[in-house]
């Protein structure tokens, strides 16, 4: 076991070491690109990196070293023996290759690979919450995977070619517009059901509250930001014929899963299961931007992406040691953390403050970005909805302080439950790399400026892609 855990740890960290690497390539040298198999594009298999898909490489890597770190404490030796390590890397392997995929097939490809690996993590254990809550994950899932598969045969069809920069090419000449927008919905309901957009989002927090801790915060910090991430993609190169219909209806989406998220968060009683609802509700924000399809809308999508993921994978950690101390993650049955673990409770706070946007902290600075860009561009409405969640994520964090950490221990309940004891070195695996990311969202808030920076670079990337285009169908092999 000590190996597979050296392993384990030793593939996210390798994957963040070199994701950080491409970053300082591609900002250095500009868009990256790679032919496989000596296939000039747009034949073969390409893999790109422009500063978007660094930057997601990079925040996988990271994620994973920390969840990986976290496992130390909470995997044991039958997960295990069951391939949990093997499973964890090929996870990462599906999500780097969404990011760095050129064409849309393969990108179907790393969807699935994705798919398989997280539904065996969500069932790892047998128990039975965890299989209802895997049937749900996958079965809506591979409904997905069916209308994405659809919507590839259909854009093959029309414009004979799966690269993605070769159709940011092709589709404009192809005569049937109407065609290539309702088209474009396959793609829009199909990775809005991955990235949990309203309507189709109810997979995710009937799952996600389910696995163990170091799952759920893996889960929360990267998979529905794969499909937030590919929404951006085909929806910046390929379908902006029609901006006016389909970034529209993404716009509206926005705003309804942004509610529709805080409002479930508000009903719930159960620690993971508000977390679960807020990740519906904070991606709103990050298809607010896309909505928007502005410079200063994309920067700060793409910077509320990087806020969310810290923030996320962070209070999922938390929510994962209040397990290990307490047996529990009903509210009701909490209480008085503050006072028997203040450095958990002090993460907390922090973690919980940022998602809400409370100033200086990262979640203010990227909705404060997004607010102008509405206000920029007079979507009156989207900026009013955004500003109320954000109150209503103050409350439902607020209740979670209030229940767990600042009330009394229930009666009968001291300040130390501990139904299976904890170590001063199982604490140090479940606080490290949680006060690590916390640390970090502190960080981006108050130096957010190069951060911001990279962000509104990586945005014109998106919105004049004549460099990413270029470094692809002008890469040899």
């Amino acid at each position: 076991m000590a190996v597979q855990r050296a392993f384990g740890i030793a593939g996210p960290a390798g994957l963040l070491i070199a994701g950080i690497a491409l970053l300082i390539v591609v900002e250095r040298d500009g868009v990256q690109a790679s032919q496989m198999g000596d296939w000039p594009a747009p034949f073969g298999i390409t893999l790109v990196a422009d500063l978007l898909s660094a930057i997601m490489v990079v925040l996988g890597g990271l994620v994973g070293t920390a969840a990986a770190v976290y496992s130390l404490a909470t995997v044991d030796k039958r997960r295990a023996r069951y391939g949990y390590y093997s499973l964890f890397n090929l996870l990462l392997m599906g999500v780097s290759g969404a990011f760095l995929t050129g064409d849309i097939f393969n990108m179907f490809v790393w969807f699935e690979v994705m798919l398989i690996s997280s539904f065996v993590l969500v069932a790892l254990g047998g128990e039975r919450p965890q299989i209802e809550g895997a049937v749900k994950y996958v079965s809506l899932n591979l409904v997905a995977s069916a209308l994405f598969l659809t919507g590839a045969g259909l854009i093959y069809a029309m414009a004979g070619s799966l690269n993605i920069a070769d159709l940011s090419q092709r589709i404009p000449e192809l005569e049937s517009q109407g065609l290539v927008t309702a088209v474009s919905m396959l793609f829009l309901v199909a990775f809005g059901i991955k990235a949990a957009a309203f309507p189709l989002y109810f997979w995710l927090p009937a799952s996600y509250h389910t696995p163990p801790s170091d799952v759920s915060a893996l889960f929360s910090g990267l998979l529905t930001k794969v499909g937030v991430y590919a929404l951006i993609r085909v929806f910046s190169l390929i379908f902006v014929q029609d901006v006016g219909i389909t970034h529209t209806i993404i716009l509206s989406i926005a705003g309804l899963t942004m509610l529709s998220g805080v409002l479930g968060a508000i009903a719930q009683f159960d620690f993971r299961r508000i977390l679960s609802f807020h990740i519906v509700s904070q991606i709103g924000y990050m298809l607010m931007g896309l909505g928007l399809f502005t410079p200063l809308g994309l920067a700060g999508g793409i910077f509320y992406l990087v806020h969310h993921i810290l923030v996320k994978t962070a209070l999922f950690l938390v929510s994962g040691a209040v397990r290990q101390l307490h047996g529990t993650l009903s509210l009701q049955s909490l209480g008085g953390l503050y006072r028997s673990q203040p450095l958990l409770a002090i993460l907390f706070a922090a973690s919980a403050a940022s998602l809400a946007g409370i100033p200086p902290l990262s979640g203010f600075i990227a909705k404060f970005v997004l607010v102008r860009a509405g206000l920029a561009a007079e979507s009156y409405v989207i900026v009013g909805v955004a500003l109320l969640v954000s109150l209503l994520t103050v409350f439902s964090m607020t209740k979670i302080w209030t229940e767990v950490f600042w009330k009394p221990a229930p009666p009968g309940q001291d300040n130390v439950v501990t139904p299976v004891p904890v170590s001063r070195m199982k604490m140090a695996y479940l606080l490290l790399p949680t006060a690590t990311l916390v640390l970090l969202s502190v960080m981006l808030g108050i130096g957010a400026g190069p951060a911001l920076d990279l962000a509104q670079r990586a945005a014109e990337q998106l919105l004049n892609p004549a460099e990413y285009v270029e470094a692809v169908l002008g890469a040899r092999p």
